[in-house]
């Protein structure tokens, strides 16, 4: 892995370094709820299209739904992640980790529900079938393990395996092996210091 950045995750569950684009689509997080579930999801808008001001405007309500026609089925959509990772590995934050973003829907994991309640979401801007850019790869890698220094995630799933009935994301096209490989403790000895 590049050395690439080293991402904080300050008290707030913030990252400074990421661009900030506020989503007022989001609360409180049940009291004493601890994060333990990062989700992988990828959006394109429209489906299989990048680039563009749409996924930002959709997750800021801001969706101009006559732009395109496929937009109306989005017209009453309030959803947010709390990271984006763009096709260039660019990273913004939309909900501070401290709060619930609106990823998951309804969903389960191991046993319990509604994982907005104990997850951190991840888009990355994708499709199921298409490949991701390495780029995206390696800000997923340093943006998990900023994440894991701060809360006590302990598994890393797509959106498809919390709720298997409703979604697909992050789809076949996404590597896992090679994610996990990168954010493996033996991979990042091997790396140069972030």
């Amino acid at each position: 892995m590049s050395p690439g950045p080293r991402l904080h995750v300050d008290r707030a569950g913030i990252i400074r370094s990421a661009a900030q684009i506020p989503s007022p689509n989001c609360d409180s997080r049940p009291a004493g709820t601890k994060v333990t579930l990062l989700v992988v999801h990828n959006i394109s808008l429209p489906p299989g299209e990048f680039g563009g001001p749409w996924i930002v405007e959709l997750f800021t309500n801001r969706l101009r739904i006559k732009a395109h026609p496929y937009f109306e089925t989005l017209a009453d959509v309030r959803v947010s992640p709390h990271f984006l990772i763009r096709r260039d590995g660019s990273l913004a934050q939309l909900v501070p980790c401290a709060l619930r973003a609106w990823h998951a829907g309804a969903s389960s994991w191991r046993g319990r529900e509604r994982c907005n309640d104990f997850s951190i979401g991840v888009e990355l801007e994708g499709a199921d079938t298409v490949a991701y850019a390495e780029a995206q790869y390696q800000m997923l890698a340093h943006l998990t393990r900023a994440l894991r220094r701060r809360y006590p995630i302990r598994d890393i799933v797509g959106h498809c395996d919390i709720a298997p009935r409703r979604k697909t994301d992050p789809g076949p096209a996404f590597d896992w092996p090679l994610y996990r490989q990168m954010i493996s403790p033996r991979h990042r000895a091997a790396s140069p210091p972030a």
